[in-house]
């Protein structure tokens, strides 16, 4: 049951938008511009300053690229979004363009097949990654097409654009910051000698963050702040906007041999490097402005970021740190659950109550600092969506019978999370407890996997959906992605799906990756179960080192939802000894009616 109210209702600001935008490109003889869905750092979630794609075109999706001609307004999006952006682009005149995956570059390929030799398209350089750039340029230079990277048509006519964030940065202080700054930065150039470098320049938030044992809330949701780093041998210079970082931290780092200067004198001093001097740079995590501002002559040694390998790989202390995480965020859904269970019939529910309610259970532990994305709470159809989102224009209420999903994550100084359960609303149906059950068998069976250290990714992606194929069906998601120590709750380079970029990262001990396979029944329900996995050892042969899955996530699996008959007695003797694990370590931390509920959700089951 959705509001009376709903986007579509509304006058959309976006036709007019577009006519500026149309103005500007013909003063500036530009026939296609592309706006992407990114920032100067390729961030997943990007500061009001970069929704330019969401401006332009009133999609509120996190990933999506839009091009406008003179006659012609296309965004391409990938299957998580088809739903969303078919609702969102009806007032706009946009029309949506279907792609396979997150990485697929279709849009450059309707680029040169609609655009004449001669014609000229443009993109802000300061945004374009340096991987698409290479291959935009590569496409339309064999069509002869123009590329213009040096102009940012949204700046000429978005009046109202806001600044650049100044929130404030702050420490990630010991016991929960393992590593010290000193060590990590000794690592980074430890790489770097490896590299034959003498500098390298880091643009991406998350691998500045854990550098520096710095923090920051720039985005909503992941801990991190704008702004790039030079590193030197000896020192290191910190670009942020003005008076991000305290004075009293200026100082601390001061010590360490960091420097602070402005955001926007990060290009300046790329340009001020020694010519006959080297660089480590990431193409897959710069952009292509500042790729152009390194001296013509500079050794440019393309490489991924050492930081990324390093903060992918939790140590033993590290680890630790996070289970106890994990207790707390298990403690807040236990007080959720039994709370909307026993709210359920006797008061108003909705979409956006989950959301309120959940985040004032996870507000109530230790060390928590905010949610680790936006709440998905989805309702029977709304669940078929797998990044879905209730607005106050749009949502459901949580009555009558079917299946309620809600993927949500924390937070905390001592770890990240990430959960997704799904619980009966009345009556549930055989056809919806068939594919809630075909959804566990995947995830069990990734769960329970053992496989040689340094395995690719992607091979372990089949696991968790053999269970899926063998009844013809499939999800358009990827099967799990890395998480980081309180960081980035997307966090690369391992990913278990073969779509995504860097997806050939050898999966190693201490990395944190989701285990969230799913089923979606357009405008009907959607399932998926979602734990958040450890790379840990398991034993060691003639063949190899390998490694298994330690399940991080502590929270039952409701099993009101399940077909025990399609259940495998290896699978159900995996439900009850992860349900004993949830019941023993949560027990401990909660009390009174959220007691009551973890016993109850984790009875033994059995045929």
């Amino acid at each position: 049951m959705n509001s009376p109210s709903s986007p579509n209702a509304i006058t959309s600001p976006i036709p007019a938008r577009l006519l500026q935008l149309r103005s500007a490109m013909k003063q500036h003889g530009i026939d296609a511009t592309i706006i992407p869905s990114a920032d100067p750092h390729l961030s997943e979630y990007l500061p009001d300053r970069w929704q330019g794609r969401s401006y332009f075109s009133g999609f509120t999706g996190s990933v999506g690229t839009l091009i406008v001609t003179a006659d012609f307004a296309g965004l391409w999006v990938d299957s998580r979004y088809w739903s969303q952006a078919e609702k969102e682009l009806v007032p706009t005149g946009i029309q949506m363009m279907k792609i396979a995956s997150a990485g697929s570059t279709t849009h450059i390929d309707w680029l040169t097949e609609s655009l004449q030799a001669g014609q000229t398209v443009s993109v802000d350089g300061m945004v374009l990654g340096l991987m698409t750039a290479r291959l935009l340029e590569q496409n339309l230079k064999a069509k002869a097409i123009h590329l213009k990277t040096n102009i940012d048509l949204l700046q000429e006519i978005w009046t109202d654009r806001p600044g650049l964030p100044s929130s404030p940065i702050f420490e990630h202080l010991a016991p929960f910051a393992v590593i010290s700054r000193q060590e990590k930065l000794a690592l980074v150039r430890e790489q770097m000698r490896v590299k034959g470098t003498e500098w390298h320049f880091v643009s991406t938030v998350d691998d500045l963050a854990w550098i520096f044992n710095l923090r920051g809330s720039d985005v909503s949701y992941n801990p991190v702040f704008a702004g790039h780093a030079l590193i030197g041998m000896n020192d290191a210079t910190i670009f942020v906007a003005d008076d991000k970082i305290p004075a009293a931290l200026q100082a601390i780092l001061a010590q360490d041999h960091v420097k602070i200067a402005s955001y926007n004198n990060a290009a300046d001093a790329l340009k001020a490097l020694p010519a006959n001097s080297s660089i480590l740079i990431d193409p897959r995590r710069i952009t292509l402005g500042f790729q152009q501002a390194i001296p013509a002559g500079m050794r440019v040694v393309d490489a991924i970021n050492p930081s990324v390998f390093m903060k992918s790989r939790k140590n033993a202390q590290e680890a630790a740190f996070v289970r106890e995480a994990m207790e707390q965020d298990g403690a807040a859904l236990c007080e959720f659950f039994s709370w909307l269970e026993d709210a359920l019939g006797k008061e108003r529910i909705t979409e956006l109550t989950i959301d309120e309610k959940i985040c004032e259970a996870r507000a109530r532990q230790p060390h928590f600092i905010s949610p680790s994305f936006g709440t998905i709470a989805g309702f029977n159809g709304n669940g078929a969506m797998p990044h879905y989102r209730a607005t106050p224009e749009s949502h459901a209420v949580i009555e009558g019978d079917g299946l309620l999903l809600i993927d949500s994550g924390g937070q905390y100084l001592n770890g990240t999370t990430d959960i997704t359960r799904v619980m009966p609303i009345g009556t549930v149906s055989d056809a919806q407890k068939r594919d809630f059950t075909l959804v566990l068998k995947g995830m069990i069976n990734l769960s329970r996997a053992v496989f040689p250290r340094g395995t690719p990714s992607p091979m372990l992606d089949s696991l968790a959906r053999a269970p899926i194929w063998a009844e013809g069906i499939n999800y358009g998601h990827g099967t799990g992605h890395g998480v980081g120590y309180f960081l980035n709750v997307h966090e690369g380079p391992q990913s278990i799906s073969a779509a995504l970029p860097e997806a050939h990262t050898a999966m190693e001990e201490g990395m944190i990756t989701s285990n969230e396979p799913g089923i979606y029944r357009p405008n009907q329900w959607g399932v998926r179960i979602e734990n958040l996995l450890l790379n840990i050892p398991a034993l060691q042969t003639e063949f190899g080192e390998y490694l298994q899955f330690e399940s991080l996530t502590l929270c039952p699996i409701d099993t009101r939802c399940m077909n025990i008959d399609m259940l495998r007695e290896d699978e159900i003797k995996w439900i009850n000894e992860y349900h004993a694990l949830v019941l023993q370590r949560l027990s401990p931390r909660v009390s009174g009616s959220a007691l009551t509920w973890l016993k109850e959700r984790t009875q033994t089951i059995g045929k």
